[in-house]
C-alpha cells in the first residue's frame, strides 16, 4: 500500500490550504481515511476521519468548523480543506488508511502511513 500526501505549504494566519492525498495497492472502497498531524516536540493526533462511503466525517474539538474532510473513491483520493488557519495548525500532516475511525484520535486502527505534508502557518 502506498499513501502520498501533498498540498503542504507556508500560508499565513487566516489562510487557507487543501491537503490531497492518494492511495495505491489496494482497494481504495474498503479503507476509512485519517488525517493526522505532528506539530513540533508534541505527540501526533488524529485531526479528521472519513467513513468509506464518505458520508460520515469525524473531527477533532479544535479544527470543526475550520477543516472538512472529503473522498473521492473514483480517484483513489482523500482531501483536508483547511480554513482559517492559526499558528497552532503547524506540523507535519500525514494520511492514513485504517479500519475505524472509532478511535482515530490516537492513531489506533490505522496500519497504512504516507511520509507526511509539512504545513506552516506563520503569524
Amino acid at each position: 500500500v502506498q499513501v502520498v500526501e501533498s498540498g503542504g505549504g507556508l500560508v499565513q494566519a487566516g489562510g487557507s490550504l487543501r491537503l490531497s492525498c492518494i492511495v495505491s495497492g489496494t482497494d481504495f472502497n474498503i479503507h476509512v481515511m485519517g488525517w493526522f498531524r505532528q506539530a513540533p516536540e508534541k505527540g501526533r493526533e488524529g485531526v479528521a476521519c472519513i467513513s468509506r462511503s464518505g458520508t460520515s466525517t469525524f473531527y477533532t474539538n479544535h479544527v470543526k468548523g475550520r477543516f472538512t474532510i472529503s473522498r473521492d473513491n473514483a480517484k483513489n483520493a482523500v482531501y483536508l480543506q483547511m480554513d482559517n488557519l492559526n499558528p497552532e495548525d503547524t506540523g507535519m500532516y500525514y494520511c492514513a488508511a485504517g479500519s475505524s475511525c472509532s478511535r482515530f484520535s490516537g492513531g489506533q486502527d490505522f496500519g497504512a502511513w504516507g511520509q507526511g505534508t509539512q504545513v506552516t502557518i506563520s503569524s
